[in-house]
């Protein structure tokens, strides 16, 4: 089965919208690096209108005290980090975590093995860019290093309706992290939400035939 994480979520409705059309984890990006950044007090607005999903907080190398202090504020379930936050660092999160890597950055299973968290991210590799890329990496040249991890693997990065049973097929991973092919001009898209869930159950019933 394959899970499915929204990631820059930025509106009751949007978040809303995926939780209904059965989406597993949602993302809010707490980075102001990035253009989907979320207020933390909308963010808490936000999951206080949510019931089922999981909520996960994305943050690049911020400190863990405030890490942690905005975990509880939004009542996240976990905290991904997209940084270069290192095994010691991580060990002073409160909250389950997944580590991202960007596949072709010195990335190994090894590593990913190593590191203290509860699922692993594996993201497109573009120097100078931490993530959303928009772009996919090469995975059939990346299947080994994946199979490798012995954690859920969530991949991200040009992941879309068009191609998501594509790489599903491929990679077999625990799950699937989207957000930009999910937008129009920028913003959550309800109707995109609905499609491509619709698409990912499409691929979760074929697997259980």
């Amino acid at each position: 089965m394959l899970r499915t994480k929204l990631c820059g979520m930025k509106t009751i409705a949007a978040a809303c919208t995926a939780e209904d059309a059965g989406a597993d984890y949602i993302g809010f990006v707490f980075w102001h690096g990035s253009r989907r950044y979320v207020e933390p007090k909308s963010a808490a607005r936000i999951a206080k209108s949510l019931h089922r999903i999981k909520k996960v907080g994305v943050f690049v190398d911020a400190d863990a005290a405030y890490v942690n202090a905005l975990a509880e504020r939004c009542g996240l379930d976990y905290v991904q980090l997209h940084g270069h936050e290192t095994a010691d660092y991580a060990e002073q999160i409160e909250r389950p975590v997944i580590k991202a890597y960007r596949c072709g950055d010195g990335f190994s299973a090894e590593a990913a093995n190593g590191y203290p968290a509860a699922m692993i991210l594996v993201d497109a590799f573009r120097p100078g860019v931490l993530g959303g890329t928009g772009k996919s990496f090469d995975w059939r040249a990346a299947k080994a290093v994946i199979a490798a991890i012995r954690k859920p693997v969530l991949i991200a990065g040009g992941i879309g309706t068009e191609n998501v049973a594509e790489m599903a097929a491929i990679l077999e991973p625990y799950g699937v992290d989207v957000s930009g092919s999910l937008e129009v001009d920028h913003e959550k898209s309800e109707e995109r939400i609905r499609t491509f869930m619709k698409e990912v159950q499409r691929i979760n019933e074929m697997e259980e035939l």
